[in-house]
């Protein structure tokens, strides 16, 4: 056990003297607590850290890629992020190390290979037959920028054409430059006088590989002879192409311009297009050409056996249509549909039925990937209907304000969430399976079920099942429809606090037990929410509003201004209770024209019709005082066996009895102390200023004034660190891009605004209130951001009818305790070193008939902790954390008897208390990056690893630990990156991660029939190799680029092992494969040998019948 410095005890010199007395008392208390020490079984080799997986849309996608065989989709990124989809809850995600933009993505089709461009003129090749891909080449360009990759099927010659209009060919088994190179000058010669452009497409010929389609940004097009090394036909056109694509004869290819126009060219004809297509064009009269269109980014040339072929585009709408959405274009025959997207197309790709480019193509969907969105078209019904996509990409469908993640939900939890969000899926989509539906899924090592809530801007709450590494969602809540929405600017209430998104979500308190959901908004509103598996209509929605203000101002006592009469349960919004004005505006407070008692929102008061799932059990909402808008909630709780909620801000606290719809507690945060405050603040009224009505999810002090003397607080020597509580947790949300930011300013401005004493954690439990105290009762402990925690008694009516008529009793206790920073999470444990989880009643339906109604009555909800059945002797141990520093404190003596400074150089952004390996711990995600765990009580350091610095306010706000091991946040506004802190999930992992490359036979080549053979027209293949081999063309100039071995496809965290271990692994798989190969030519030649055998005895046969006939006899 640590040895205790008192030094470390006292928070500073300011401290009152009851703080050093503790501290020596902590001492006595540890000294005597010797022999009763708990056994901690949390060692430090129980933890490890790593992510385990990715969710969610890849943001700012830039790059496309589908393995037709395989059937795997590549999304690459501008950040050089790879996601790889296979079937649904099969999903990867890689990284490239330079962060660089990907550019283009090639398969290696059936091979189980990749190869990313990337915009710092990079190649990587991708292993993906293993399950955390790996790469294994990398090629550096150093005088050319790479702008068109092409790698045709069944080839290991990879073109890559440049900026400066040449084309090198690398070899993607041994990753380097072949000497043969297609110079820009020499394609072009003397057809034009000028530099032609970039290369914007390569493509061969479908049916002769030794022809290669090269397209340059200026319009001109060459078929290039891979042998004779010179041009066979130019092609120019005075419009810069974007994209080119043959027709699977090889007689024809077709070209997307910059005008939205298509050019159709014959091969052999490079003297004009064969035809011209302008298909957003409005044709005008008197043969004039078609007025120019947006271009056409990119163009597919897809044929079918049966019928037309299809031309599908993308872009090429005409100038006049401003305000349309994008669109993907089929043209189809005669018909054309024109298909609108939500978002701007980024790539798209026709998936047909043979990888072949010879053979009819037989398109059956086409892929299309957004912005911000992944669409599949089927191309086989009529209308083109979407599939119904698998995948969780719909995360960032409204931005995301807050999250929350549980672990070990109860069994029934995930059926019953499903079923409601059943119910709210949209119809009309494709009835094919969905055919992205490669790889094979881990195996699932997870036995307990985990849930992850996400809050959002438009007030919208998702509820997704993260069982064993994938996600899914459940179940979605529109919060806003309770309130009344303006239908134009000019009809906003006047009373709103935000700019934008006056129902973001910003708290979410969810008791998974008895599904009760308590959510607090960015407009100072609370929603309460009872989970029914019936529909109801509500008539009137329970309402409240409450008057929750700063400080006394020259009123004798707190009860100097009585409230409006008291409603009865359920049926008034009146306030309960008032507490005395504090805010006064620029002019006085009896003033007309000031907003007075006035919500921020305006809630229906037509009958709401509520589907099976959360519904309205109350709204309650904090209101303008005095023309000053209330703040914003920065802490909020719900419990469900008391019937209580209970929320603050910056100005106070207010405790709300959602059973009896009545306010039982409405204090300033100084009232809270009463004669105890360790700041001798007086009560008397701030400075008269305005606050400004902030944007989005703005600071939650912003604008608000404090006393003029500075509260002498123990942190307040360090004036450097402005980012305290609860500023730092509620940034401001950025309209334009949905990201977070924050003022890291350390004027005197924000120092005033930090002063002012917020409610930042709020737990209710059954422990012991006061140090007298013999045995534990229903309390509420407070922390708020100048490190006190304030214990509140809480004295409930007995359960069943007694519960709705007799009133609870709330009274703060006197218990104070102190600590350095923000307070940010508290919880209790028992003698046994156990968590005691609050007290909470499981859930029943709420709308039952009366015998249920009459059995429910008698039951009460009863606590499930373990104090309950323990001897009044037993103590327990409070674990409080704050943005400093963590301190264990023995009930009812409350000595501090272990204490753990956290970070002295930065602050805890989020701690929570977690169980893992049937025991617990305390978790802390620290600014600068750190991510630590302390054993409990003894709060000794278990892991401390640098993981991720805090870049923006988007982390801070959604990173959270859960039990098990297992944390989350939103790495980008798209994206929730998962991580474990777990040794035994670590290990796990690998088996728990789907395989993206399986074994599939590549399909026959089409049949070349026997004409084609006799006379040829068929495909002609070309020996590539005799080309481009170091033999036949030499060595590539070693300037030109700069060959990189990558990590040699060695498994992730937890591979192959190393060295020889994985060579030989590695060697088995070659040599199965091969032998598979082998294997498969065996029964081919034997089959071959049979047919050749029964051919000569059937001709046999034949001779002898034929062998004496005369010719004109046959």
């Amino acid at each position: 056990m640590r040895k205790f410095n008192i030094r470390k005890v006292l928070d500073g010199l300011t401290a009152v003297s009851a703080v050093a007395s503790a501290s020596s008392a902590a001492q006595q208390q540890q000294a005597g607590n010797r022999e009763t020490e708990i056994q901690e079984t949390l060692q430090s080799e129980h933890f490890q850290l790593c992510k385990t997986v990715r969710h969610g849309f890849p943001y700012q996608p830039s790059a496309l890629a589908f393995d037709p065989v395989q059937k795997i989709l590549a999304i690459g990124t501008q950040t050089g992020a790879l996601r790889l989809f296979g079937r649904p809850g099969v999903e990867c995600y890689c990284q490239h190390d330079s962060g660089a933009a990907v550019i283009q993505l090639q398969f290696l089709i059936n091979e189980g290979a990749l190869v990313s461009a990337l915009a710092d003129d990079t190649l990587h090749l991708w292993n993906l037959r293993q399950k955390r891909p790996a790469i294994l080449h990398s090629l550096k360009f150093n005088r050319e920028r790479i702008t068109f990759c092409h790698l045709p099927f069944q080839s290991k010659w990879l073109y890559v054409g440049t900026e400066r209009g040449n084309i090198h060919i690398v070899n993607v088994e041994s990753f380097t430059l072949s000497g043969y190179v297609i110079m820009w000058n020499k394609a072009i010669e003397l057809s034009s006088k000028s530099h032609p452009g970039p290369v914007v497409h390569i493509s061969d010929n479908p049916m002769d590989e030794g022809k290669l389609l090269i397209g340059f940004e200026s319009g001109t097009v060459v078929l290039w002879d891979l042998k004779s090394k010179k041009a066979d036909y130019r092609y120019t056109h005075d419009e810069a192409i974007h994209s080119v694509a043959w027709h699977h004869e090889g007689k024809q290819f077709i070209c997307s311009h910059s005008d939205g126009t298509l050019t159709i060219w014959n091969v052999k004809s490079p003297t004009k297009p064969f035809q011209t297509i302008t298909p957003h064009g409005k044709q005008l009269k008197d043969g004039k050409k078609p007025e120019p269109c947006k271009p056409i980014l990119k163009v597919e040339y897809k044929t079918t056996r049966a019928g037309e072929p299809f031309i599908i585009l993308s872009g090429g709408l005409s100038y006049d249509t401003v305000g349309r959405r994008p669109c993907l274009t089929v043209m189809h025959g005669k018909s054309t549909a024109v298909l609108e997207m939500d978002y701007s197309i980024v790539d798209f790709l026709t998936l047909c039925e043979t990888p072949y480019p010879n053979d009819f193509q037989e398109p059956y969907a086409v892929v299309v990937l957004l912005e911000k969105d992944l669409v599949l078209i089927d191309l086989a019904q009529n209308g083109y209907p979407i599939f119904e996509n698998p995948y969780p990409l719909t995360i960032h469908e409204s931005p995301v304000t807050c999250c929350e993640y549980f672990a070990d939900c109860p069994v029934d939890l995930i059926p019953a969430l499903y079923s409601v969000g059943a119910r709210q899926k949209r119809q009309g989509y494709s009835k094919k399976e969905w055919p992205i539906s490669g790889g094979n899924w881990g195996v699932i090592t997870q036995s307990y079920s985990e849930i992850i809530i996400t809050g959002h801007a438009d007030g919208s709450i998702k509820f997704w099942d993260a069982s064993a590494i994938t996600l899914q969602v459940l179940y979605k809540l529109k919060t806003a429809k309770v309130f009344e929405k303006s239908r134009n600017k000019d009809e906003r209430p006047n009373t709103d606090i935000v700019d934008e998104d006056p129902y973001a979500i910003q708290i979410i308190s969810w008791c998974a037990e008895s599904r009760m959901l308590c959510i607090a908004g960015v407009s100072a509103h609370v929603i309460i929410y009872r989970f029914s598996k019936q529909e109801v209509t509500t008539e009137v929605i329970p309402m409240l509003e409450v008057r929750l203000l700063y400080e006394i101002n020259d009123v004798e006592t707190p009860d100097g201004e009585q409230a409006p009469p008291v409603p009865t349960p359920g049926t008034g919004s009146n306030p309960q209770s008032i507490v005395p004005q504090s805010h006064p505006s620029t002019s006085s407070s009896s003033s007309d024209g000031l907003r007075d008692n006035v919500p921020c929102l305006k809630v229906k008061n037509s009958p709401l019709k509520q589907s099976p799932g959360y519904q309205i059990e109350l709204v309650i909402q904090l209101v303008w005082v005095s023309g000053e808008p209330p703040q914003q909630i920065t802490s909020l709780a719900i419990n469900s066996a008391y019937g209580l909620v209970v929320f603050g801000n910056c100005n106070g606290i207010a405790m709300v009895d959602y059973l009896q719809k009545t306010v039982l507690l409405n204090l300033g945060t100084i009232e809270l102390y009463g004669s105890n405050d360790p700041y001798r603040r007086e009560p008397r009224s701030p400075r008269k200023t305005r606050q400004p009505s902030g944007a989005g999810l703005c600071d939650i002090n912003e604008g608000t004034v404090v006393p003029e003397d500075r509260c002498k607080s123990p942190t307040s020597a360090k004036m450097s660190r402005k980012l305290s509580l609860p500023t730092e947790l509620k940034p401001d949300l950025d309209v334009k891009d949905n990201s977070f930011s924050r003022s890291r300013s350390s004027s005197v401005t924000s120092i005033d605004k930090e002063s002012r004493e917020a409610i930042s954690a709020l737990h209710f439990c059954e422990t012991f209130t006061r140090k007298a105290d013999t045995s534990p009762s229903p309390c509420l402990w407070v922390g708020t951001t100048l490190g006190t925690v304030l214990v509140i008694a809480l004295n409930l009516p007995p359960g069943g009818e007694q519960r709705l008529l007799q009133p609870v009793i709330v009274s703060p206790s006197g218990t104070i305790l102190r600590l350095k920073g923000a307070i940010l999470r508290m919880a209790f444990l028992d003698t046994t070193g156990s968590l005691v989880p609050p007290a909470h009643e499981t859930w029943r339906e709420h709308y039952e008939d009366k015998d249920e109604k009459e059995k429910a009555k008698k039951r009460r909800p009863v606590s499930v902790s373990p104090s309950s059945s323990q001897e009044i002797s037993e103590n327990q141990y409070a674990v409080i954390c704050s943005e400093k520093q963590a301190k264990v404190i023995s009930l009812p003596s409350q000595n501090c008897i272990y204490k753990q400074n956290i970070t002295e150089t930065s602050f805890v952004l989020r701690g929570d208390i977690v169980s893992l390996s049937n025991s617990i711990c305390l978790a802390c995600f620290c600014a600068n990056g750190h991510i630590m765990t302390f054993s409990l009580p003894s709060l000794r350091p278990l892991l401390d690893v640098y993981y991720l610095p805090l870049t923006n306010m988007r982390i801070a706000r959604t990173f959270c630990f859960t039990d098990n091991g297992q944390a989350l946040y939103l790495v980008s506004p798209t994206e929730i990156q998962r991580l474990t802190y777990s040794q035994e999930t670590c290990e796990n992992l690998q088996e728990m991660l789907g395989e993206l490359f399986t074994l599939v036979e590549t399909p026959e080549a089409p049949n070349r029939g026997f004409f084609k053979g006799l006379f040829g027209g068929g495909a002609q293949s070309l020996d590539r190799e005799e080309l481009f081999g170091e033999s036949a063309s030499g060595k590539a100039s070693r300037s030109l680029a700069q060959h990189i071995p990558g990590p040699g496809g060695i498994e992730g965290v937890k591979g192959a092992a190393s060295g020889v271990v994985g060579e030989l692994a590695r060697a088995r798989l070659a040599l199965d494969e091969r032998g598979q190969k082998l294997g498969e030519l065996e029964e081919k030649t034997a089959a071959m040998l049979y047919s050749a055998d029964s051919f000569s005895k059937h001709a046999h046969e034949m001779m002898l019948k034929y062998k004496d006939k005369k010719w004109y006899q046959f």
